[in-house]
């Protein structure tokens, strides 16, 4: 049994991102509590939990990526397990969420499946959410259970101060990101870019100008997820085009579905910044991508909820916090 500050807390990982959960549970100085996933002939899954759970409060690491649909049902059948061996409350740690980017009606007979799946997470039993860096604030309100949507900046504010560039610029890669991007921007007193595009069909982009001045700057293209990393690679080619010196990205999400390493590797761009919400294969990890561990800033907030304590806190960067 791990006893955290007097209360009786345990921590499980799935099968999305069990490095993460270690490096979270290292923080917090408890170990991963065992669970063991099967599959019958067919495909479908089974959950045993080895040990007893109940009257505990846990935790469950999972971010939602590929492949989406099978991490959710290991995250569906996990609550639903925890919950009929008495779990005190179910947290569910999901620093990407899956379907994020379906949070409203594009088109008139279109689903809204990040609702969708709040709702499945509710009904299974979930009692609580932690997640980072939302594709849309709004989905938030989606739950009526408790949801803390941490953010990637504080760590990635500090990295690039470490950088200590000079004279640079914040992008944003579309007129969508650019209150993400001018809030990233106050932490440097830096001034704001913002690439006007549009989008004639999924997962394609056309860049039609640029809003701001970059003309000899260094350029930071801010965004919450790199997908085929279409939006960036072309935001860095018009950069380029309008005279910014080196081009560096930051992202908290790393999807990087084909073809986005090659046009990485073979675009602009100096470096990618990313986080570890999202577990990268080895041939993904490129030279071009630096990838940042949040586990410390999610450990912590694991441990303020477990102590009722705020944690909007470490919403913001302060160079006091070693994250």
């Amino acid at each position: 049994m791990a006893d955290v500050h007097g209360k009786k807390v345990k921590l499980f990982t799935l099968n999305s991102n069990p490095d993460l959960a270690r490096e979270i549970a290292e923080y917090m100085g408890i170990e991963l509590s065992d669970s063991i996933i099967t599959r019958f002939a067919d495909g479908e899954l089974n959950i045993n939990i080895s040990e007893t759970v109940r009257g505990h409060d846990v935790f469950i690491i999972q971010s939602t990526s590929s492949p989406v649909n099978e991490h959710y049902m290991e995250l569906l059948i996990m609550i639903d397990a925890l919950i009929r061996a008495s779990a005190k409350t179910v947290n569910i740690v999901m620093p990407y969420y899956g379907y994020s980017r379906q949070d409203r009606k594009a088109l008139s007979r279109q689903p809204i499946s990040a609702r969708l799946v709040a709702d499945l997470l509710e009904v299974a039993g979930a009692t609580r959410v932690l997640s980072m860096d939302l594709h849309a604030g709004q989905i938030q309100g989606f739950f009526k259970i408790p949801i803390d949507n941490f953010e990637g900046a504080p760590i990635m504010v500090r990295y690039i101060k470490e950088k200590k560039l000079d004279d640079f610029v914040i992008v944003s890669p579309d007129h969508g990101g650019a209150t993400r991007a001018r809030k990233f921007a106050e932490n440097f007193n830096a001034p704001l870019a913002i690439i006007d595009k549009r989008r004639p069909k999924p997962n394609v982009v056309e860049v039609m100008s640029i809003i701001g001045d970059v003309k000899g700057k260094n350029a930071i293209i801010v965004d919450d997820i790199i997908d085929t990393a279409g939006s960036v690679t072309e935001a860095a080619i018009a950069l380029n085009h309008a005279g910014a010196k080196d081009i560096y990205v930051v992202a908290t999400h790393p999807i990087l579905s084909d073809p986005a390493i090659e046009r990485l590797q073979n675009s602009k761009i100096k470096e990618v910044i990313v986080t570890n919400s999202i577990k990268l294969p080895e041939y993904k990890k490129i030279s071009k991508i630096t990838q940042l561990s949040i586990a410390k800033i999610i450990g912590q907030g694991i441990l303020n909820i477990i102590d009722d304590k705020a944690v909007s806190d470490l919403f913001k960067y302060n160079p006091k916090n070693n994250f």
